[in-house]
């Protein structure tokens, strides 16, 4: 097995997944990378300054992770010490405003998704314990749930909840789980429409809730002291740190909150 770590990140053609995957290749990481979007993980991988691997592939096709992490440890020398469970999909607007597919869509990538890249990751992950470890992006979303985002809310809880169950269960493997919590970030999914019904994008409509953006280096630093840290979940960004004092020492005035903001939210 190579001395060179690994890691292998989902979502790695922009925003978050790429930022992470240059802060890694900067502490000289072998990099992998997986996407639906050939062209953004070619610019990801151009971008990285040394030697990478891609794979295209859907995270909501079981079979198709075990292709991509047998060919990724085919070329890593067998190595995945971290694994960059952050694949997903934004949905917003009203539940009355989400259609079907939109639903759907949410839900796959972002649960089961993640459900199925934990499977696959782990015997690999195995190999290099003790020390390797699985991060998950997870989402202020899943600190309190967020007006005008019921859907991706209850995805992020969920990844939250699986975050916790995994740590617990991979404690006797000694491979280590993590997520990151980040508020709004600012990646090119911000410049898209929360669902197919709206005409306005997500950076808007945080601008117009009074919140701020969070610079997407600050994700990938929270990412690194994650996963060589001791915490089980890193907030990141003022909205999400003071959501999770909030949620924790003054919930009633957070739903107070949460109320007051929902127009803004979830228009």
């Amino acid at each position: 097995m190579s001395n060179q770590k690994s890691i292998f990140i989902t979502g790695g053609a922009s925003g978050i997944g790429r930022a992470i995957a240059q802060r890694f290749a900067r502490e000289g990481w072998f990099v992998g990378l997986g996407d639906v979007d050939a062209a953004g993980m070619a610019e990801t991988a151009g971008a990285l300054g040394g030697q990478s691997f891609t794979h295209k592939f859907d995270v909501r096709d079981r079979a198709a992770w075990d292709e991509a992490l047998a060919a990724f440890t085919k070329v890593s020398s067998g190595r995945l010490d971290v694994f960059a469970n952050n694949a997903g999909v934004p949905l917003g607007g009203s539940l009355s405003e989400n259609s079907v597919e939109e639903i759907e869509r949410c839900l796959d990538v972002n649960l089961k998704g993640v459900l199925f890249g934990a499977q696959a990751a782990l015997p690999y992950l195995l190999k290099s314990a003790p020390g390797s470890s699985m991060l998950i992006t997870a989402s202020a979303a899943g600190i309190y749930g967020t007006s005008g985002a019921s859907v991706y809310s209850a995805t992020k809880f969920g990844v939250r909840g699986i975050t916790e169950s995994l740590d617990a269960e991979w404690a006797e493997f000694d491979v280590k789980v993590r997520s990151i919590m980040p508020s709004f970030i600012d990646t090119p999914l911000l410049d898209h429409s929360p669902n197919a019904k709206a005409n306005d994008d997500i950076r808007q409509r945080v601008r117009d809730a009074g919140l701020e953006i969070t610079p997407v280096s600050e994700v990938a630093d929270a990412a690194w002291d994650a996963v060589h840290g001791e915490k089980l979940h890193t907030r990141v960004g003022k909205t999400a740190k003071r959501l999770g004092f909030a949620a924790r020492w003054m919930p009633g005035r957070l739903r107070k909150m949460s109320r007051r903001s929902a127009g803004a939210m979830g228009r």
